[in-house]
């Protein structure tokens, strides 16, 4: 399909506003992939361009989190490790991912993180505990959370953000700025995978990309200083959206098919 104007500004609207969502929560990559499949791409070639746009995001977020002293590299760091050796294996076997499979998946990571945002007040509202102190457990589950961000990667966001602060007990903000500096290390990984097989389309995925750093920029910069209380409720309007879309009550392939036409 040409690079149309049209296109272009599906591409750039749903960059920024993916970009807003993933940075704050998570689970934005879903209307990334819906976008890139509408517009022609074979599910494997849009999963594989969609680590493109989720690259870019990440530096922007990052780099702002950084200036304003908020992450804890090495935190970060020991925590992307195995994130980054289950990225590779899993990007390994993304080349078989079924839509079918892919839905599931999404619909179960949807629906706890759903749960876990509602009821899990206190777990929230924690000020956090020491992130130095990991256990040979955190590893193990920071590998698996690598496996499926190399494999489907929608709602590896909402992953990170549930282990960070179930099992390590970070308040959200923290751990949302940790959760974009770990994808933003593993994510490369997975993406060379990706292209080595010939499955990105690097047009598509740049002018994603675009909008994915001005919306991670945005809310960076602006939203993440609004509180826990906004963070929570942004959480659970994001997921309903999603899985509205996943179980078929709305359709955001057929909203980009109305405009393109």
């Amino acid at each position: 399909m040409d690079l149309s104007f049209s296109i272009i500004t599906i591409l750039l609207i749903s960059g920024l506003v993916v970009g807003f969502i993933n940075t704050l929560a998570g689970g934005g990559s879903a209307i990334s992939l819906t976008v890139f499949m509408a517009l022609g791409l074979p599910v494997h070639i849009a999963n594989g361009t969609n680590r493109i746009a989720i690259l870019m995001q990440n530096m922007s977020s990052t780099a702002t989190f950084s200036r304003k002293g908020m992450l804890d590299w090495r935190g970060g760091i020991r925590l992307a490790i195995p994130a980054i050796v289950g990225a590779v294996a899993g990007a390994q076997i993304a080349a078989t991912i079924d839509e079918h499979i892919f839905q599931i998946c999404l619909a179960v990571v949807m629906g706890s993180v759903l749960v876990f945002t509602l009821l899990g007040d206190r777990l929230l509202h924690r000020s956090g505990t020491s992130v130095h102190r990991f256990r040979p457990l955190h590893y193990a589950v920071f590998f698996l959370v690598g496996i499926y961000c190399g494999y489907i990667f929608v709602g590896t966001g909402y992953i990170v953000l549930l282990t960070t602060m179930g099992m390590l007990h970070m308040g959200i903000v923290r751990s949302n700025v940790i959760k974009n500096f770990i994808i933003l290390l593993a994510i490369p990984f997975s993406l060379l995978v990706f292209i080595v097989n010939g499955e990105v389309n690097w047009t598509y995925g740049l002018v994603h990309g675009a909008g994915n750093m001005v919306g991670a920029f945005l809310a960076s910069h602006y939203a993440i200083g609004w509180g826990v209380k906004f963070l929570r409720w942004f959480m659970v309007v994001v997921v309903l959206f999603c899985l509205a879309d996943v179980l078929g009550l709305i359709s955001i392939r057929e909203f980009v098919l109305s405009i393109i036409h």
